[in-house]
């Protein structure tokens, strides 16, 4: 009986040594001005079906058998149900986007202690807003 405790202690012992080798990573402080990522075709749905479903069942608390409930839903659309919710998604990640070229142009007008990269970041930009200023002209050449 003593060889098999033992071997147990010395797998327990060195479990115990590998614990207090392991670091914890630290986290990245998150930027609280930067803009949240838009809501997935899925996400705009169910802000729609929560409300429907909460009307449906006043009683239910669970917020897991109103997920599986959207889910399921969800599912058994078809494409063309679903459209007007990806259209939705689509136009706010359109603004998402345009919102963090706001922010990324802020973040590089505010950051002078890496001058090289703030230049590079706010050129990026620069040459995507001229593109985009470039593509509207030829759209109104075509009317």
């Amino acid at each position: 009986m003593k060889g098999g405790n033992s071997k147990s202690q010395s797998r327990n012992a060195a479990l115990s040594v590998n614990k207090r080798k392991t670091t914890k990573k630290e986290k990245k402080v998150k930027d609280p001005n930067k803009p949240k990522r838009p809501a997935s075709a899925f996400f705009v749905f169910m802000e729609e079906f929560r409300k429907q479903y909460k009307e449906k069942h006043p009683n239910n608390k669970s917020v897991a058998a109103v997920g599986k409930a959207g889910g399921d839903k969800w599912k058994s659309l078809s494409d063309a149900d679903k459209a007007p919710y990806i259209a939705k998604a689509d136009k706010r990640k359109v603004e998402y986007e345009k919102t963090m070229k706001a922010y990324n142009k802020r973040q590089a007008e505010g950051t002078k202690a890496d001058e090289e990269e703030s230049e590079k970041s706010m050129s990026e930009v620069n040459n995507e807003e001229e593109d985009e200023d470039e593509g509207s002209d030829e759209d109104d050449d075509d009317e």
